[in-house]
């Protein structure tokens, strides 16, 4: 199996479509953190016919919940590390469909259930690597914008990041109904079996 290596300005449903199990992704221009709360309150939003005050159309999400501190009346990212994506895999198919995302960012992979979900609306699970936040801060050239800190808290608000060379990524679900995660286990029990023998 060939593995590629992009570096994307924008990730269009169209990349996303091109991404298998493997490839490699360094992203540059605005990714968005959410986290659990954000996720429910982004939901509770858009059932509500209510606007956000942010456009997800394509746009990419990841799971962290950043350490920030203010410079100058700037925010700076200090720390932005992946957090197990697992803790969304009940909302994130409605949150797939409601807000039409390009790309998921985190870490561990989520339900293989999701599979469907990323191949019918073209969106792509992106694996951060563990232990690397200070490396994947450094990535962060700006913050934009934050939504919702006062009532959700740092961890769970929606940060809005300009980032240049945000990676390496690895694709790890993708809508081909391939998943590095499902790889493993099948590798996993192939081994038991034999070493079983």
């Amino acid at each position: 199996m060939e593995i590629l290596e992009y570096v994307l300005d924008r990730l269009t449903k169209k990349d996303v479509r091109k991404l298998k199990v493997g490839d490699i992704v360094y992203l540059n221009g605005k990714i968005y953190t959410a986290r659990d709360e954000a996720h429910l309150k982004i939901i509770e939003m858009i059932k509500n016919k209510e606007k956000l005050p942010f456009d997800l159309n394509e746009a990419i999400i990841y799971h962290a919940g950043p350490i920030m501190k203010k410079v100058n009346e700037e925010w700076v990212c200090v720390s932005i590390g992946p957090t197990t994506s697992a803790r969304m895999n009940d909302v994130e198919e409605e949150f797939i469909k409601l807000t039409n995302i390009s790309a998921i960012v985190g870490k561990g992979g989520m339900k293989k259930e999701l599979l469907k979900a990323f191949k019918d609306f073209g969106t792509v699970y992106l694996a951060a690597p563990g232990g690397c936040a200070a490396l994947l801060a450094n990535s962060v050239k700006r913050v934009n914008n934050v939504y919702f800190l006062e009532e959700l808290g740092m961890p769970e608000a929606v940060w809005e990041l300009e980032v240049n060379n945000f990676g390496p990524l690895i694709v790890a679900m993708d809508t081909f109904g391939n998943s590095i995660y499902e790889d493993v286990e099948k590798n996993v029990h192939k081994k038991l079996k034999e070493l079983l023998k």
